[in-house]
């Protein structure tokens, strides 16, 4: 039979181009280093396209003779460059919601002032949708692409520590222990992620911005490459909005990965609340040979209404994929740190056998796949070193939330031990992953999850008749399946 290649334009993904370097970066103290590097580089243009930025953080580590701070970073940047532009385009609802932080106000009053800095809003999308996608474009040859936004509470360092004074916030207080991941890459797929950005500054403002024709190298002299001359998959959620049929790569990508997946699924996301996520890997849990699935998951959503809606939904999934698990291959972890904190997990990866690893904006429920724009990439290995490679990158990061070296886990893994064998065996007490334990809820909770009333499945559904609704549509010849063999 022959090859299928699983990433396909129009179908999974938007287009397929290649990267002459591309990197994995974990956590925000070496992202905020990386970015203001690959900045310092910029000539012409700088597209910072997010969900959120705040002009009062700091973007520690960098050696040059610019201010820290992010506000007068950017001000610095556009006067020592004549020719550079800078635009940021984030969303409208979170950039009112900001207005009332500390000096935020009087920061976009002198970066409006200046006559090559412009900020948007972005409203191009349904109600109570949002603009998600975290993308950093730099003269269309370098791209940053993940789920890190340039905002506050979300530097942390990959050791994690309980007490961290440079995690403090501008508000005098540490947010906690926070783990989050992106990607840089340049060549074709950065111009690729410029063409990107720029459809969504004309979707949010209706200007059209001409592409970077001089590319030149931006890329950080620190960061190295993971791999050099790779494909990568570029991916998006849009809704359907204003007449314009949504783009669901994101969703379908995500499945095919789940049906792909051989030996073992590696994921981490800030939820686990998605209606036709949980129905994939519900099949594949009733093979007799199917993948293990790992996730790492925060111990609860962050916010007040959140944990309401996301905790109760991922519980029940859980309990429902637990039921059709029998064969022991389903696993659900939250990190914690030495003194017993949990670790806030906004990261969103999935590394399927040694061969696929996506990184994006994108999470496990209805809204990342239906209602919000989000960008994510997946990079597929071509030879025995890159998915090697790949392989390495899941054992740092699972060595990391258990608090021990890469080398210990892949001596685990090398000695024949499956991934869930190898957590069980290497967790401990501090710095470790701990298993999932489910949460008492209650019957408004529950009823709010059921109804998917505030994770709806799309625009369309968000005016569906609750009756036809369900976080479990899908499931009773999954559950028949499972109850047959089990």
């Amino acid at each position: 039979m022959a090859f299928t290649p699983l990433m396909q334009p129009g179908r999974n993904c938007w287009q397929i181009a290649s990267a002459g370097q591309f990197s994995l970066i974990v956590d925000a103290a070496d992202y905020f280093v990386a970015a203001r590097a690959a900045m310092l580089k910029a000539k012409h243009s700088i597209l910072l396209i997010g969900w959120d930025f705040d002009a009062r953080i700091d973007l520690l580590g960098g050696t040059d003779d610019g201010p820290e701070q992010l506000g007068d970073f950017i001000l610095w940047l556009a006067d020592r460059t004549p020719s550079l532009e800078i635009r940021l385009l984030r969303w409208d609802i979170g950039a009112i919601k900001s207005l009332f932080r500390g000096r935020t106000i009087l920061w976009i009053m002198r970066w409006k002032q200046h006559p090559r800095i412009t900020m948007r809003l972005d409203s191009a999308h349904p109600p109570a949708a949002s603009h998600h996608q975290k993308i950093v474009v730099i003269d269309d040859s370098l791209a940053f692409c993940g789920g890190i936004d340039m905002t506050v509470n979300r530097w942390d360092t990959r050791a994690h520590h309980d007490h961290e004074p440079a995690r403090i916030s501008p508000a005098g207080k540490d947010p906690g222990p926070w783990h989050d991941a992106t990607s840089a890459f340049d060549g074709a797929a950065a111009r690729a992620m410029g063409d990107l950005a720029r459809a969504r500054w004309k979707a949010a403002t209706g200007e059209v911005l001409q592409p970077c024709t001089q590319n030149h190298d931006c890329w950080p002299d620190d960061l190295e490459p993971d791999f050099r001359g790779i494909p990568l998959a570029l991916m998006r959620t849009i809704p359907t909005y204003d007449g314009v049929p949504g783009i669901h790569e994101i969703e379908t990508a995500y499945l095919d990965l789940i049906a792909s997946a051989k030996r073992v699924i590696y994921a981490e996301s800030q939820y686990l609340a998605s209606r036709r996520i949980g129905v994939a890997l519900a099949k594949r849990l009733t093979e007799e040979d199917g993948p293990e699935i790992v996730i790492v998951n925060p111990q609860s959503a962050e916010g007040w209404l959140e944990p309401i809606v996301m905790d109760t939904a991922r519980a029940r999934l859980i309990k429902a994929l637990n039921d059709i698990d029998k064969h022991g291959r389903f696993r659900v972890y939250h990190p914690r740190t030495k003194g017993g904190a949990y670790i806030y997990v906004h990261s969103k990866i999935m590394i399927v056998d040694d061969m696929y690893l996506r990184v994006g904006s994108s999470n496990f429920n209805n809204r990342s796949l239906r209602m919000d724009t989000e960008c994510d990439v997946i990079l597929t290995a071509r030879n025995a070193a890159e998915r090697d490679r790949i392989t390495a990158l899941r054992n740092d990061l699972v060595a990391e939330h258990l608090g021990v070296s890469p080398d210990d886990v892949a001596a685990q893994i090398a000695n024949g031990r499956s991934l869930i064998d190898t957590i069980d065996t290497l967790q401990g007490p501090g710095h470790s992953l701990k298993p999932y334990a489910f949460p008492e809820t209650t019957d408004t909770a529950d009823w709010v999850a059921e109804t998917e009333i505030l994770d709806p499945n799309g625009p369309d559904e968000m005016f569906e008749p609750l009756t036809k609704r369900g976080l479990f549509k899908g499931w009773e010849k999954l559950r028949d399946k499972a109850r047959r063999r089990g």
